[in-house]
């Protein structure tokens, strides 16, 4: 099947709109083009149906959206390749959706854009190329994740992608506050996926509780955002990572503003090199960068600061109350270079700027400014009995 607009005289691609229902099914080697596509916002616009054991290729391009692009795979298929160019997705709410990944003690919702190989079955594969997509609006997020690729696992069916790019993406998982063991993320590179280049070309944003900005518990090679990176609601980490990364840069700033908010967090896995332009956090309890796994280099070109004092943060589908510190090694966490361009610096009261528990390590370290905890009772820095870290920090 080939579905493609035809311009009006003034350039006005034509609109199907869709009142109570999903939009179009899709099927097996099929093409979609030029067309404005919406239901409500509730529904799928684009959605597959068909499950064989190959369904072929298709081809999505100028697509604008309300409502969820959905291509999930499930037992019986094993290949499909996916081709998205230029879709925008003005609207979404992707939150009611039943198939979600569990780990580490919490669900995931869908995103408005979820490209998911639902298949146990190892060898069963979906490859996907990603260029030029939008998400949500400025002040009007998607509901639910973003942009989110998942396999069936760790061990399952996997999403192989070549190259994903983006514009802005906007996301607000609408989660009560206090709920623990629900997430989401504006871009989530779920288990089972592999991406090899991932870019996002502007702001990355969320708005909600336990939303995520940029989230992994897959693979990626290299992952460039050339903008800011920006969180609104509490415990919503700019970078959280439990999977695998090779090079990871943020040209420009991570900054959160909700309690509970870290900039950076390594929970599990590990990253061989990773930049920010500066982290900024401004929430009672929002770490500025944490390791709990060993990484290779890490680097701030400005600074790493928190604002706030001691105060609640979702840990692994737990609320715990935490101290915002500017860099904490846990034990088990680990850099073998860590680079600070500016200042390593906290203002709450009773935060250190540099905490270091027994069992973590820095094996070399340089801070272009200064080292400073300015609240009442903090301290510069925390080293504990059994840390290691270079002499020119003690």
């Amino acid at each position: 099947m080939v579905l493609r607009g035809k311009a009006q005289e003034n350039g006005e691609l034509p609109t199907l709109t869709f009142s109570n229902s999903d939009g179009i099914a899709i099927t097996k080697n099929n093409r979609i083009a030029d067309l404005n596509i919406q239901t409500d916002v509730k529904h799928r616009a684009v959605y597959n149906v068909l499950q064989e054991k190959d369904l072929g290729k298709f081809d999505f391009n100028n697509l604008t959206l309300v409502g969820q692009f959905s291509f999930i795979t499930r037992a019986g298929t094993q290949s499909a390749k996916l081709n998205i160019n230029n879709l925008d997705i003005v609207a979404c709410d992707a939150r009611h959706h039943p198939e979600q990944p569990q780990k580490y003690g919490v669900n995931v919702y869908q995103g408005a854009l979820t490209v998911y190989n639902f298949n146990s079955q190892k060898d069963s594969r979906i490859d996907l190329t990603i260029d030029n997509i939008r998400i949500g609006r400025e002040h009007a997020p998607v509901l639910g994740s973003g942009l989110f690729v998942s396999g069936f696992g760790d061990e399952g069916g996997q999403v192989v992608a070549d190259r994903i790019t983006t514009q802005a993406v906007y996301s607000d998982g609408r989660l009560p506050f206090g709920v623990p063991d629900i997430i989401t993320a504006a871009v989530f590179i779920v288990y089972g996926a592999k991406v090899k280049e991932l870019v996002h070309h502007e702001n990355i944003v969320t708005y909600g509780v336990n939303d995520m900005v940029l989230d992994t518990w897959g693979h990626v090679d290299n992952w460039l955002s050339e903008k800011n990176v920006l969180s609104y609601g509490p415990s919503g980490i700019g970078f959280v990572n439990f999977g695998t990364v090779g090079n990871f840069v943020v040209k420009g700033e991570v900054a959160t503003y909700g309690m509970g908010a870290r900039g950076y967090n390594q929970y599990d896995g590990t990253v061989d090199n990773i930049e920010f332009g500066s982290i900024s956090t401004y929430g009672d309890g929002s770490i500025g960068i944490q390791l709990s796994r060993k990484i290779g280099k890490l680097t701030v070109h400005g600074d790493v600061k928190t604002y706030g004092s001691e105060g609640d943060s979702l840990v692994k589908g737990v609320v715990l109350r935490l101290k915002p510190l500017a860099l904490s090694i846990q034990s088990g966490g680990e850099a073998e270079q860590i680079h600070i361009g500016g200042n390593l610096e906290t203002l709450g009261d009773g935060v250190s700027a540099l905490d270091v528990k027994k069992g973590g390590k820095i094996q070399a370290m340089q801070v272009g400014g200064e080292i400073v905890a300015k609240g009442k009772g903090s301290q510069r820095l925390v080293i504990e009995e059994g840390a290691e870290v270079p002499a020119n920090v003690q």
